[in-house]
């Protein structure tokens, strides 16, 4: 129905950065909102940062002011910038949306496959 495939994951030495991004595509009415979620090893997942179809924004505190969430709408896709990278956002990113399907009539949560990134010198 729904699939979100995810990139730009990758080895970055602390300070360095790297660009998410995330498009959706398959069959559904529209997309309310899209986020990145990320899970270390050992830690639960949290919500690193989130964006509504009207521009509205969420981050975590541990990432605020380094990193930047935007769409691009008329693809169906989400970036996330992440800038001063250091060694405590080593994990796996998901990709998150949350879609209204073709008849309108229900809101799911879909999630991307993860990618990884590593911050380490």
């Amino acid at each position: 129905q729904v699939q979100l495939v995810e990139s730009g994951g990758g080895l970055v030495q602390p300070g360095g950065s790297l660009r998410l991004s995330c498009a959706a595509s398959g069959s559904f009415f529209s997309i309310n909102a899209m986020g990145w979620y990320r899970q270390a090893p050992g830690k639960q997942r949290e919500l690193v940062a989130a964006i509504t179809t009207g521009g509205t924004t969420n981050y975590a505190d541990s990432v605020k002011g380094r990193f930047t969430i935007s769409n691009y709408k008329a693809q169906n896709t989400v970036y996330l910038q992440m800038n001063s990278l250091k060694p405590e956002d080593t994990a796996v990113y998901y990709c998150n949306a949350v879609v209204i399907n073709r008849g309108r009539d229900y809101e799911h949560d879909y999630w991307g496959q993860g990618t990884q990134v590593t911050v380490s010198s």
